[in-house]
């Protein structure tokens, strides 16, 4: 496994530098004082990507699947931008996740076919993104995420209580993604899921509300849930069935992009 470092750093905000804690591979920024765009550019792209990494909103794991997830989008031919963003609460919005990701756009080409990629609680934020027209974008990767099922009408498992901090649980409840009564929440462009049936920390029920509201609707969904695999397989275990999931990704956006 080679080290990756972004071809450029775009600050999106004011703010003190960023510290990534922990080692490499597995870095995580735990506080986030201004939101960048880790941007990992390549000779003659095909594609863009903004890539969303996990961590509940709490923290951002930055490496696992952030920087890995560019490194596999440059190799299929996509520049990619990792998004480095603020955190609900402590004095930040609800929205600043999102917020921080609009002002991304100016930053990622628009001559180019552009691609959400989020994996954990940065597919929820891939999703939003998604429904945002101004975003323009024309296919989603999301993997193992809290689409819908952590909003308070649609809880999984039921009488779950709300996440902290408020602002965090505020903006699952404004953007529970793929719900059908939820019309602002439901990408126009197509989807592709990655879940695992025995997930316990994101229910598979997320990918099932999206999948009847995809029936319901007529739109354009792939979904694939993998028995056994963790929560945060990300790209590095290969450890069951969900080892497939990259190269289903990979012939599923050739499929919608470029034929």
């Amino acid at each position: 496994m080679t080290k990756p470092e972004p071809t450029r750093v775009i600050q999106l905000s004011d703010g003190a530098d960023n510290a990534l804690s922990g080692d490499w591979p597995d870095r995580v920024f735990t506080a986030v004082n201004r939101a960048e765009l880790h941007a990992f550019e390549i000779a003659a792209p095909k594609g863009a990507a903004i890539v969303c990494g996990g961590g509940g909103y709490v923290q951002l794991v930055h490496d696992r699947e952030g920087n890995d997830v560019a490194q596999w989008l440059n190799g299929l031919g996509y520049n990619a931008y990792v998004l480095v963003h603020r955190l609900p609460g402590n004095g930040n919005p609800k929205a600043i996740a999102l917020t921080d990701a609009m002002s991304a756009f100016a930053h990622i080409p628009a001559d180019l076919p552009r691609v959400a990629v989020g994996l954990s609680s940065g597919g929820h934020l891939a999703g939003t993104i998604a429904c945002q027209a101004e975003a323009d974008i024309k296919a989603a990767i999301i993997a193992y995420a809290p689409v819908n099922a952590n909003h308070r009408d649609y809880k999984a498992p039921a009488g779950k209580p709300d996440f902290p901090p408020p602002e965090k649980q505020a903006f699952y409840n404004d953007w529970p993604i793929g719900i059908a009564a939820e019309a602002h929440g439901v990408p126009s462009c197509p989807v592709f899921l990655a879940y695992a049936l025995h997930d316990t920390a994101v229910p598979v029920e997320h990918a099932l509300n999206f999948i009847k509201t995809a029936r319901d609707l007529k739109l354009d969904l792939d979904a694939h849930i993998f028995a056994q695999a963790p929560h945060g397989f990300a790209l590095r275990d290969t450890s069951g069935t969900h080892r497939a999931w990259p190269a289903l990704a990979e012939a599923w956006l050739n499929e919608k992009l470029f034929r």
